[in-house]
């Protein structure tokens, strides 16, 4: 496993890759406490003082590995009551809160296609650049899914609500250039730019006044803080009840045999 996360350290910034390119990086359990504790290593460690996530091949992140996630039954497999909330609690949203809490600055270095919480991962960085190739997809409306891993926290923050419910709504990809106008990106480079550009602002975030920026970074958050934890447990329950019907299920099996969904409204 220790591959599918690539990690150094270099002029005081620690690289977090994400390295399955074969899966456009869609995210396993394994990567993805690799990076939480990567990201909790960053903040302890005075020697690193940016970070930046970024990933390997035509895809930044498509998501999370629904075919890799460990069982959320209970005994025999069924679900009970509680699973879901569980799930999503000590999974997705522990991924993007640590993004968030960490001290340093983290950049998001987007190579290709960001969805889901692949896209959500993006947008709880500081900072984000993207390869003009870059899309971010709210993909969760076309598996009849609701948004998490703080979707509905953070896209809102970003775009405003009318236009986070579009392109929650929709799910329609976003590209690279749209993306920087809307305010989800700070810069669109070509390709095979990106790596000097985001080594060139990382660089210059580490060698700035470290605990400042950390300082800088807790105001901000919270400034647009109207009470994360109410926000993140209402979107574990309403994927917890979501999880209930037809449609989602159907929605997930799709996915996984690769074919149309077709929902039933129920």
């Amino acid at each position: 496993m220790t591959d599918e996360v690539l990690h150094r350290i270099e002029s005081g910034v620690s690289w977090i890759t994400l390295n399955r390119p074969e899966a456009m990086n869609a995210v396993t359990w394994d990567q993805r406490e690799r990076v939480i504790g990567l990201l909790g290593e960053a903040s302890a460690d005075p020697d690193v003082r940016a970070v930046v996530v970024t990933a390997t091949g035509k895809g930044f992140c498509a998501g999370a590995d629904l075919r890799g996630s460990p069982s959320t039954g209970g005994a025999g497999g069924e679900r009970i009551a509680g699973d879901v909330v569980r799930m999503i609690r000590l999974g997705a949203q522990r991924l993007i809160t640590a993004v968030l809490d960490c001290e340093k600055p983290v950049l998001a270095a987007v190579n290709g296609t960001a969805a889901g919480i692949g896209a959500h991962l993006a947008l709880a960085c500081d900072l984000v650049i993207a390869a003009e190739s870059a899309r971010f997809i709210e993909v969760f409306v076309r598996r009849g899914l609701v948004p998490d891993g703080g979707g509905a926290y953070l896209l809102p923050r970003l775009v405003g609500p009318q236009k986070a419910k579009e392109l929650m709504f929709f799910g329609d990809a976003v590209p690279a250039a749209e993306a920087e106008r809307l305010g989800l990106v700070n810069r669109v480079v070509p390709g095979e730019e990106l790596e000097a550009a985001a080594r060139e602002w990382a660089e210059r975030l580490a060698q700035g006044p470290t605990r400042a920026l950390a300082l800088t970074k807790q105001l901000v958050n919270a400034s647009l803080d109207g009470g994360r934890a109410a926000a993140l447990a209402a979107e574990a329950t309403a994927q917890e009840i979501n999880m209930t019907t037809a449609d989602a299920n159907e929605g997930v099996a799709s996915f996984v045999e690769r074919r149309s969904p077709k929902y039933l409204g129920r």
